[in-house]
């Protein structure tokens, strides 16, 4: 508790208090030029209706709903296929890992000399679309670059959870005669989908709260892909703490709004199982 004191409550409480402030030169009640903070109250949040913060908001919902569903289509993919034997399946695993061990900013350069121009992209495509300027193919190509990133996650989230199936189930399936796509269906999804709701809610907070990703790839201030996350970051390098600690409160908000959803209405079967397995296990202590 005192560390999540420390490195959690202590910068909440302390941002959300910044957002009622403002910082700079002003003149007094004598006309004198001062230097200082002073009380702004909810001044700073007027910006979340402004024209550039909907943007930003836009662009992150986007981007998080986009990129989160194709990972989980891809994640899922990649899980049954890590799941199978077959002669080399380690390397497999590894490959398919790798994108998600990359750092983010040398996985932005990367994806930016391929959609450069001249390059690889626009040579295989035989086009000459400017993927990284500012406009519509700056958003497809951070999707792209974010999911090529992040699907193996959710597919080593899945993977996991498909290694704690019994094989007794899938071999009375395949006795009473279930066609593959019955038993992934009737199987192998609902059983996965603990790991998987973990897998999707944790993408969800990282997703909505993306900033290195465009900024590297695209870069900053470029309207098409700016986020919540770097509008705050450019608010804040102008020293404009207050206005960054305003949206940094809204985003926090917004975070924990769609959290809670998520887990009120896909998790609370989750957390049932576990009070049931919590109470068999008392019973069972008994």
């Amino acid at each position: 508790m005192l560390v999540l004191a420390l490195v959690v409550f202590y910068p909440l409480v302390a941002a959300m208090r910044e957002s009622f402030y403002e910082s700079g030169q002003r003149l007094d009640a004598d006309g004198f030029v001062v230097e200082g903070e002073w009380f702004a109250g909810l001044a700073n949040y007027a910006g979340v209706v402004q024209q550039r913060f909907l943007n930003a908001a836009f662009n992150t919902t986007l981007f998080t709903v986009v990129t989160v569903s194709l990972e989980v289509v891809l994640g899922v993919a990649m899980a049954l296929v890590m799941q199978r034997a077959f002669r080399g399946r380690a390397l497999l695993r590894a490959s398919i890992l790798i994108p998600w061990a990359v750092p983010t900013a040398v996985s932005g350069l990367m994806w930016k000399w391929i959609f450069q121009a001249d390059g690889v992209a626009n040579a295989l495509l035989g086009t000459e679309i400017l993927w990284t300027a500012d406009g519509p193919w700056a958003k497809l190509a951070v999707i792209l670059a974010d999911v090529w990133k992040t699907a193996p996650f959710v597919g080593l989230l899945v993977l996991a959870g498909l290694q704690i199936i019994p094989g007794d189930v899938y071999e009375a399936a395949r006795v009473d005669g279930a066609r593959p796509w019955q038993t992934f269906w009737r199987i192998t999804l609902p059983l996965v989908r603990p790991a998987l709701l973990v897998a999707v809610l944790f993408r969800l907070m990282d997703a909505l709260r993306i900033f290195d990703l465009p900024y590297v790839l695209v870069g900053p201030r470029k309207q098409s892909v700016e986020t919540l996350s770097g509008l705050i970051w450019d608010e804040a390098t102008r020293v404009h703490y207050g206005p960054a600690s305003a949206y940094g409160t809204a985003l926090f908000v917004y975070i924990a709004v769609i959290a809670f959803v998520f887990v009120k209405l896909l998790g609370a079967d989750l957390l049932s199982d576990v009070r049931t397995r919590r109470r068999e296990g008392s019973a069972r202590v008994a």
